[in-house]
C-alpha cells in the first residue's frame, strides 16, 4: 500500500461539492486523513474564491487507476472539461504524490509541481505531512512552507464533514 496525497478544490457550490468528493473518496478508499479546509482567491483567472484541502489515502492502485477514479468523481460532480484551463470548478481533484514516485506515470507527473507553486496546496499538505520530504527536493514540506515567498492569500475556514 502506498500513501497518496490528493488536492481537492471547488469554487462552485463549494461546500456541497467538497463534501460529495470526500464521500466518494471514503467509499473508494476507506479512512481519509484530511487537512483543514482553506479559502483562497482564485489563481490564474478572475473568479470566485475556492475551498481547498489536501487528503491522504492508502491505495495499491496504479497512478492511472487512481487518476481514472479522480476524473470519475469530478465528472459525477458536474465537472466541465470545456473552456480554459484556469476557470471555475465544481470539483477538482489532483494527485499530488504517490509514495516516493517521481516522473510521469500514466500521463500524471509526480510529484505535482503545484506543491511548490501554490499556497493552497502546500499549506494543507504541511498540515498533514509536515515532516515528510518532497521526493525530488529532499526537504520537508514544513521547510518548503517556511521558505515560501509568493503572495497568495488564503485563510482557514470552518468546515464539517462526517465520514460515511
Amino acid at each position: 500500500m502506498a500513501r497518496a496525497y490528493l488536492s481537492l478544490g471547488s469554487n462552485i457550490d463549494r461546500e456541497s461539492h467538497i463534501k460529495a468528493g470526500l464521500d466518494a473518496l471514503a467509499r473508494e478508499f476507506g479512512a481519509l486523513t484530511l487537512s483543514p479546509v482553506y479559502e483562497s482567491e482564485s489563481v490564474g483567472f478572475d473568479g470566485d474564491a475556492f475551498y481547498n484541502l489536501v487528503v491522504a489515502i492508502e491505495s495499491d492502485l496504479s497512478v492511472g487507476e487512481l487518476n481514472f477514479i479522480m476524473k470519475r468523481i469530478e465528472d459525477d460532480n458536474g465537472r466541465s472539461r470545456q473552456g480554459p484551463r484556469f476557470s471555475a470548478r465544481t470539483l477538482d481533484i489532483d494527485i499530488l504524490l504517490v509514495g516516493e514516485l517521481c516522473g510521469e506515470f500514466d500521463g500524471v507527473q509526480l510529484p505535482r509541481d503545484e506543491i511548490e507553486k501554490n499556497a493552497f496546496v502546500l499549506l494543507p499538505l504541511v498540515d498533514i505531512a509536515a515532516e515528510e520530504k518532497h521526493p525530488l527536493l529532499a526537504i520537508s514540506y514544513a521547510e518548503m512552507w517556511k521558505a515560501y515567498k509568493k503572495e497568495q492569500k488564503l485563510w482557514q475556514v470552518t468546515f464539517e464533514w462526517e465520514a460515511i
